[in-house]
Order: structure tokens, then C-alpha cells, then sequence
């Protein structure tokens, strides 16, 4: 039924308490990211990359006024290239290999996945922890092994994928909110 969808995504909202203090702290690491020059990657498989690329639009673009763009990349929006890797090296490494390419040391990747489990997703991380990139993560329950990976990680605690990704969905835009705060941008 609709309401028990809506429910649902209420009590998920107030089971994990919106985690407004952690996304306040990564707007303001991002807003000195984006000062000194650096750039945020983000990655994530179906619905999990349509909130990458969601969350890596709001920042090229701007989220509610107007800003400077900011450099920011989500990794699966670039087909040839992710399916040439896929092909030539398997899907395992569909964005560790695009991690090597973009990333430098500073930057940040954001990855999220509904279940933590992603081989590829987790690969990911592995690169980016390689070469110096600060990974953070928004998966489903924990314990999962991208949350224990990562460098942060918000684990929703919610029963369904659809939760996991409309937490998700109200994470990226509160990350947005709080990013343009701490960049001095009215919102």
C-alpha cells in the first residue's frame, strides 16, 4: 500500500536522524575541496547512479542559487568508456579504472550503493584509498563491506531498496544544502 511506502520511508527518516551532523561536515570538507581546486567523483550502480549523477548534477549546475560550477564527475555517465573498460578489463573494474584516471590525492568519491556489496562499487573505493582520494559512502544497513572500507560511511537502516534510495535521494540534497552553506551561498 502507499501509506505503508510512506511509513516507511518516516520511520527510516527518524530511525537515522536525518544525519544532519555528519552532512554538515562533508559540505564543509567539500566546500574547501572545491576552494583549493579539487573535484568530487561518484559512482553507483542503477538507481544508485541515478543519485550519483542526481547529486554530481546539482554541483556542475547549481542546486538552489546561483554559484560557481564545481568539478564534479559522475562516473557511470560516460558509456563508452565504461563499456570499453567492461570489455576490455570486466566490469569489477568499470570505475576503479576511471578512479585511476580522474582522482587525485585531495579529491573525494562518493559512493553509494543500497546494499554495500557491489564488486565494482567496492573496487572503487580500493582505487580511490590507493591513490590518496577520500572515499565516503552512502549504502543500506550496516555492517556492509563498503561502509567498512570507506574512509565515512552513512548506512540507512531501512528494510527496503526504495528507502535505502530515497534516504539517499534527501542525503544528496541535504549535502547540497550544506555544501552551499559553508560556501557562503543563500539557500
Amino acid at each position: 500500500m502507499i501509506e505503508d511506502h510512506f511509513a516507511a520511508l518516516c520511520t527510516a527518516l527518524e530511525r537515522n536522524g536525518y544525519f544532519a551532523s555528519e552532512l554538515r561536515r562533508w559540505g564543509r570538507d567539500l566546500a574547501g575541496l572545491f576552494n583549493s581546486g579539487g573535484r568530487l567523483l561518484a559512482c553507483g550502480n542503477g538507481g544508485s547512479a541515478a543519485e550519483a549523477q542526481h547529486l554530481t548534477g546539482e554541483l556542475v549546475g547549481r542546486f538552489r542559487n546561483e554559484r560557481q560550477p564545481l568539478s564534479a564527475i559522475a562516473l557511470h555517465a560516460d558509456t563508452s568508456a565504461g563499456t570499453a573498460i567492461v570489455n576490455d578489463y570486466g566490469e569489477t573494474e568499470m570505475f576503479a579504472r576511471q578512479v585511476r584516471a580522474h582522482g587525485r590525492t585531495g579529491d573525494v568519491l562518493i559512493l553509494l550503493s543500497t546494499s554495500g556489496t557491489s564488486p565494482n562499487v567496492v573496487a572503487a573505493a580500493k582505487a580511490a584509498q590507493e591513490i590518496g582520494v577520500t572515499t565516503w559512502a552512502m549504502t543500506g544497513p550496516a555492517p556492509n563491506p563498503l561502509a567498512a572500507l570507506c574512509d565515512d560511511a552513512l548506512a540507512v537502516d531501512a528494510p527496503t531498496t526504495a528507502t535505502v534510495q530515497e534516504m539517499h535521494l534527501a542525503m544528496v540534497h541535504a549535502l547540497c544544502s550544506a555544501l552551499d552553506e559553508a560556501l557562503g551561498i543563500p539557500t
